[in-house]
């Protein structure tokens, strides 16, 4: 079983069972620059009903996302 990694729209945090995935709450999850986008891991082979169909990455293809400019701003935080 490996971690799995998949981007949402940030208007789909609501349908998010946190209980089938690696995060806590809306509150802990990790957004876009822009806010648009977060993204959930889970370990488990069978991928969550609210997830399925949706493209899924590795830890090395997330890590490779998370550096581009969508995800990671050059502003220090609160700016």
């Amino acid at each position: 079983m490996s971690r799995k990694y998949v981007i949402i729209n940030a208007n789909e945090v609501d349908s998010v069972n946190f209980s089938q995935v690696g995060e806590m709450s809306p509150d802990t999850i990790r957004y876009s620059v822009d806010g648009s986008k977060t993204f959930v891991k889970f370990d488990s082979d069978t991928t969550p009903s609210f997830l399925e169909g949706k493209t899924q990455y590795t830890h090395s293809e997330i890590l490779a996302i998370l550096a581009t400019d969508e995800w990671t701003s050059d502003e220090p935080p609160g700016e």
